[in-house]
């Protein structure tokens, strides 16, 4: 790894990377490695107090740049697909746009971000795991988008950014006996998200960015409220300082091509040579 690298954070919609990497990108930018943002789409038809549409997305995308700044994200790129949105039972929607990017080429859409890449010199690329994440397609395309543009950058390290699914669920179910989750909370889903412990290879500790990644989930001021009351980013930030940095205080990535069992620290670590 040379002294100062670029890692370049592929996400489907404004919000993913306050969730998912903010305090890695946080801790990156704040070690001198330059920090460049890449969003497939502007989240438009995500559920807010504003109704879907443009008006929805412009005001998603001045979160997402807030959200940059506040990271400190040397560039944001928007590859300029329409969001996707969700079915009523989850899955593809059947009312999405013609631009919708679950239904753009893969070699197309790949490309667009192969040239980020090449710009960039990117050392790093983060995408989401096979699943993507909790399902949405649009997070599965940005799988298959970011794996084929790393291909054609030449880009050396792809980690797919997601959650220690073990973890996750013995949380839930212990918070869930405290605390009432909002309506569209259903735990069933995290049995079939996310990445199992045992494929996560990278562990990245990112307690002293808690206080950036909050910020970062607070500019998503939409995504807090909107369909019936508060939904996940809001009760998030309800959270108080010391157990907020004991949740979100490590973020996850699979890499590959690194044999199971690698366990590293920092997302442009190597696997020690046997």
């Amino acid at each position: 790894m040379s002294a100062i690298s670029t890692a370049v954070f592929f996400h489907a919609h404004p919000d993913d990377e306050a969730l998912l990497t903010a305090g890695t990108m946080a801790m990156l930018a704040a070690q001198g490695h330059r920090v460049v943002l890449v969003v497939a789409t502007a989240g438009e038809r995500g559920l807010a107090d504003l109704a879907p549409g443009e008006a929805l997305g412009e005001a998603r995308m001045s979160e997402l740049y807030r959200s940059a700044a506040l990271l400190g994200c040397a560039r944001v790129v928007k590859l300029g697909y329409a969001d996707s949105g969700l079915g009523s039972a989850g899955g593809v929607a059947d009312d999405r746009p013609d631009d919708a990017f679950i239904d753009a080429d893969t070699e197309e859409a790949a490309q667009r971000l192969a040239e980020v890449l090449k710009e960039e010199s990117a050392d790093l690329v983060t995408i989401y795991d096979p699943a993507g994440g909790y399902g949405h397609p649009d997070h599965v395309q940005v799988h298959r988008v970011g794996r084929r543009a790393a291909e054609i950058a030449g880009t050396p390290i792809v980690l797919e950014a997601t959650v220690d699914r073990d973890l996750l669920l013995r949380a839930l179910r212990l918070a869930g006996r405290f605390y009432t989750f909002p309506p569209e909370f259903d735990l069933r889903t995290f049995e079939r998200a996310y990445s199992p412990g045992e494929a996560i290879t990278h562990r990245v500790s990112v307690r002293r960015f808690a206080r950036q990644k909050r910020a970062s989930m607070a500019a998503h001021a939409s995504q807090a409220t909107g369909g019936d009351g508060d939904r996940t980013l809001g009760m998030m930030l309800k959270i108080p300082g010391p157990l907020y940095r004991l949740i979100f205080g490590t973020e996850w990535y699979v890499r590959r091509d690194v044999p199971l069992g690698t366990r590293l620290k920092h997302p442009f670590d190597n696997p020690p040579r046997a």
